[in-house]
C-alpha cells in the first residue's frame, strides 16, 4: 500500500512539474530533487529530511566539523527519534541520557574532541580563539603546525575562559573534560531549536519530562 502511494505522489510530481515548466521561461526549469517521508523545519534555512532512512540535513550541527562528535550523534538520534518514529518523548530522553553519561564522565574521548582548521600561522592570529591556543601549545611541545592544519583540542576543567582551557587531543586525559562545557555547548545548543519546536524547554530536558503532543508537528 505504501509503494503503491509513493508512486502514486510521484506521478503526480512529474506531471505537476510539466506543467510547471512548459510555462516557464526560457533557460528555467523546476527540477525533481527528492521524495521524502517526514521532515523537520527549525526554520527556512535549517531542516532535515528522511528519505529510505537517509537523513538530509541543511544548516545543523550534524554537517559542521567544528562540533564535538557528540554533538553531532546526540543531534542525529534526536532527529532519527523524531523523523522515523514520530517520537519526541524518546527524543528528549535521548537527550537526558547523554547529559547525564556526560556528568558521569562515560563518554569516550574521541567524541569530546573538537576539529578545527588553523587559516594562517599561529603566530599572526591578534585574538586567541581556542584553537589558536591549543595550536600554541602543540607547537609548544614539539609539533609541527602551520596554515591549514587541522587543530584537534578537548576543553578542559578550569576557572580560566575556555579559550585557555583548549587542550590539544594528544596531551589531554578523559578524566580532565569540562563536563559543563560539554552540556551548555556543544549537546545542548545542537538540540535545542529542534526540542523546543516541539514544545520542550531546557529545563525540561534537564529536570523532568513532558507529554507533547504531535499535532503542531504533523498537521
Amino acid at each position: 500500500m505504501v509503494c503503491l502511494l509513493n508512486e502514486q505522489i510521484l506521478n503526480k510530481v512529474e506531471e505537476f512539474l510539466g506543467d510547471v515548466n512548459k510555462n516557464l521561461p526560457e533557460g528555467m526549469e523546476l527540477e525533481y530533487e527528492g521524495f521524502y517521508e517526514r521532515g523537520f523545519f527549525v526554520t527556512k534555512k535549517r531542516y532535515a529530511l528522511i528519505e529510505n532512512k537517509n537523513i538530509v540535513v541543511k544548516g545543523l550541527e550534524l554537517v559542521r566539523r567544528d562540533w564535538a562528535p557528540v554533538a553531532k550523534k546526540t543531534q542525529e538520534q534526536v532527529l532519527r527519534a523524531i523523523l522515523e518514529e514520530a517520537n519526541p518523548k524518546k527524543a528528549a530522553k535521548i537527550i537526558k541520557s547523554v547529559v547525564e553519561e556526560i556528568k558521569e564522565g562515560k563518554i569516550p574521548l574521541e567524541d569530546l574532541v573538537i576539529h578545527t582548521q588553523i587559516t594562517k600561522n599561529p603566530e599572526d592570529y591578534v585574538q586567541m580563539a581556542p584553537h589558536v591556543l591549543a595550536a600554541k601549545r602543540a607547537i609548544a611541545n614539539g609539533r609541527k603546525i602551520s596554515r591549514g592544519s587541522i587543530i584537534r583540542y578537548v576543553i578542559v576543567r578550569g576557572k580560566d575562559p575556555i579559550s585557555k582551557r583548549a587542550i590539544p587531543l594528544e596531551d589531554v586525559d578523559v578524566s580532565d573534560y569540562d563536563p559543563t562545557y560539554y552540556i551548555e555547548n556543544q549537546v545542548l545548543p545542537a538540540v535545542s531549536r529542534i526540542v523546543e519546536a516541539l514544545g520542550y524547554s531546557k529545563e525540561d530536558i534537564l529536570h523532568k519530562e513532558k507529554q507533547v503532543s504531535l499535532d503542531s508537528y504533523f498537521s
